[in-house]
């Protein structure tokens, strides 16, 4: 399990997808430990835990700002009740195959 905290930041691009963005040392280790698990573009399957509420989602690691980055979708930031900028505290668990 990976614990951090993070602020959410929406992207520029089309639709804006909202996201946080792992630390850069946890990245590494993750990476270290994880990267023959990588799917496409990246992608690592994972279970996250913010306040009362688990779901599956993935990381997807991100070679510009060499981080991954963890998409927290509508529904999500519905349910926490948060929006840009809000720091979350966030339990990461990797889905390790």
């Amino acid at each position: 399990m990976y614990q951090f905290s993070a602020s959410i930041w929406r992207s520029l691009g089309k639709g804006g997808w909202y996201f946080v963005s792992l630390p850069v040392n946890m990245s590494k280790e993750i990476r270290a430990n994880f990267k023959d698990e990588e799917k496409a573009w990246g992608r690592l399957e994972a279970k996250v835990i913010i306040q009362n509420t688990t779901w599956e989602t993935a990381i997807w690691f991100d070679s510009k700002q060499q981080t991954y980055l963890l998409p927290i979708k509508a529904v999500i930031r519905k349910k926490l009740n948060v929006d840009i900028n809000a720091v979350l505290k966030i339990k990461l668990f990797i889905e390790s195959t």
